[in-house]
């Protein structure tokens, strides 16, 4: 069905078709005088026209939107349709003459409407191609400051283990010393005491004796014992050995605060340094990170003038058509440099060939029906291995290296994006699903996996790829629907399809920024505009594509399709004028 203009994007899914009656081809052109979409026919018929042939006939985006209609309160005849510049407030022809409104100056309603979209849409422009990929920047300088931050605070925390073990040892040595002293002065003072005690054993033995002797004396026996106690002179007692009280060690334990053992193993102190703010590029300068060279700006030049120029044809051209050998079918497509052709199937063949379809390569992968490999603006090949949740790289020089492993999560689909080198990677864990982005050193910078609300975003991005706006497309097959979010994750659009469910597969985007994406239910190539409006249905006249599976488009502006049920023919069209 046709779609007007206040029905338009950016969640728009109808057919978009000529405005003229009975005309049913696509709408390509748009008539600002009469607000009139129409195709590419009818616009030169419109020109040819007499009463129109001096109408304004733009391209459908740059269309000026047409006003609401609607009638005037106080002159219920006559429609809305000016401006009047003293009051700032929308009136009718008739409303000019009254007295309320007399002397003042008056524009034409759709005139300003026109000026005001122009605004917004610069506003747009400048949020898209500035403020948001300023912030996400701002967002990456922020996470590796706190990469940063957490490597210095870890290593703070190893030189305070480290004091810490210092000072412990040190402890323990003066411990020990000080247990050792102690033990020796004990050892001393028990071997005086020891002494002492000996001396007074020796003395009672003494005593003893002395009693024996004396009491030997009170009842002699006989008369030599009588002798003996007359001739004794004295009866004095020795005296007692002289003893010391000997004096214990006194231990002082140190005065120490916690403040002197802060200072002991240190301290952490803070800069008392103002933090600088970030320096933010200027809007001027951040198309390009690097001066470009006279190379670049004349390339750059080059896909300007053909985006200006390029329009959908009004119909599908063949080209010319490979056979991919060893492959049973072409379920992806990436293409390299010179032409040369990555081509995989269902069951992990890779294939590599030149143009004329002969054989350069060939590598055994654990891929399936989605898009595993990419090619880099180097002309390296990245493919995933999904049995060992790992990312491989194949340079120019055939050596195949690992590059990112992925953790828990299953590499499903991968995009190398041609606007800055980074990966866009499709994983899986269990029910889960998630879009992860890589720069081009391999770390993780982004990733996708639910919206604002706490939704899940994808269910299996089968395949993936970048608009050039940034937007991130995925051909989501659970949730049977093109899925797309803005470079900052947030959703979109979900694209479902033309009435029947979509069954998506390869997906890929063009210079116009075009989302072309393969249905396996209708068997052909369904065709969006950036926004997700359905434009048309390619290559359902083409009786020999059966089945497509997988898309890409070439620095020629050419679509590249490959088939399904064991054919290895990859075929190019002609599908922009």
């Amino acid at each position: 069905m046709a779609l007007s203009e206040s029905q338009a994007p950016p969640d728009a899914q109808h057919y978009l078709v000529c405005g003229t009656e009975d005309c049913e081809k696509n709408c390509q052109f748009y008539c600002n005088n009469c607000h009139q979409p129409m195709c590419e026919q009818c616009r030169d018929e419109h020109q040819k026209n007499k009463k129109t042939k001096n109408h304004e006939v733009v391209h459908y985006k740059q269309r000026k939107r047409r006003i609401p209609v609607e009638k005037c309160t106080v002159h219920p005849t006559k429609d809305i349709d000016l401006l009047c510049e003293q009051c700032q407030i929308p009136l009718c022809s008739k409303c000019t003459a009254t007295k309320e409104h007399r002397g003042h100056v008056f524009t034409d309603l759709e005139i300003v409407f026109a000026e005001k979209v122009s605004q917004y849409q610069e506003e747009i422009d400048k949020i898209r191609n500035y403020f948001d990929p300023v912030s996400q920047d701002v967002k990456k300088e922020i996470a590796g400051d706190v990469t940063e931050i957490k490597k210095i605070m870890d290593g703070i925390r190893t030189a305070m283990r480290a004091e810490a073990e210092s000072v412990k040892r040190m402890v323990d040595a003066v411990t020990s010393d000080n247990s050792e002293q102690v033990n020796n002065i004990e050892q001393s003072l028990l071997q005086t005491l020891n002494g002492q005690n000996q001396e007074i054993d020796d003395y009672l033995n003494y005593l003893n004796d002395l009693i024996q002797t004396y009491y030997g004396y009170l009842s002699p026996s006989n008369i030599e014992n009588l002798t003996l106690s007359l001739k004794s002179k004295s009866l004095k007692i020795r005296a007692l050995p002289e003893t010391s009280k000997l004096v214990p060690p006194v231990f002082t334990a140190g005065q120490h605060s916690k403040e002197d053992v802060a200072k002991l193993l240190g301290i952490i102190t803070v800069p008392n340094t103002k933090a600088e703010n970030r320096k933010i590029k200027p809007m001027e300068t951040t198309s390009t990170q690097l001066k470009p060279t006279g190379k670049q700006r004349k390339q750059d030049r080059e896909k300007s003038d053909v985006k200006q120029t390029l329009s959908l044809s009004s119909s599908v051209t063949k080209v010319r058509e490979y056979k991919v050998p060893v492959v049973y079918s072409a379920f992806h497509i990436s293409l390299g440099k010179s032409g040369r052709l990555w081509v995989s199937d269902d069951i992990g063949n890779l294939v590599q060939t030149d143009l004329q379809g002969n054989q350069l390569q060939k590598i055994q992968t654990s891929g399936e029906s989605e898009g595993y490999h990419t090619v880099t603006r180097d002309g390296d090949l990245i493919y995933t291995d999904r049995d060992n949740n790992v990312i491989n790289r194949i340079t120019l020089g055939n050596t195949i290296t690992e590059f990112i492993r992925t953790g828990g999560w299953k590499p499903i689909s991968i995009h190398s994006s041609h606007i800055n080198g980074e990966l866009l990677v499709g994983m899986m864990k269990g029910v889960e699903a998630k879009v992860t982005r890589y720069n081009k050193t391999g770390t993780e910078i982004q990733n996708i996996q639910r919206c604002n609300k706490g939704q899940t975003v994808y269910g299996l991005p089968l395949y993936i790829t970048e608009n050039i706006n940034g937007d991130v497309c995925v051909s989501d097959f659970n949730k049977h629907a093109v899925v797309v979010v803005n470079k900052s994750g947030q959703h979109r659009f979900s694209y479902t399809g033309q009435g029947s469910r979509l069954n998506p597969f390869g997906i890929c985007t063009d210079v116009l920024g075009h989302i072309l994406v393969c249905d396996r239910i209708s068997d052909t190539v369904h065709l969006l505009d950036q926004d997700g409006q359905f434009l048309s249905l390619l290559l359902t006249s083409q009786k020999k594509v059966e089945d497509p599976r997988s898309v890409c488009v070439d620095d020629a502006n050419n679509l590249w399709v490959g088939q399904r049920w064991f054919t290895n023919a990859v075929t190019v069209y002609k599908y922009l004028q």
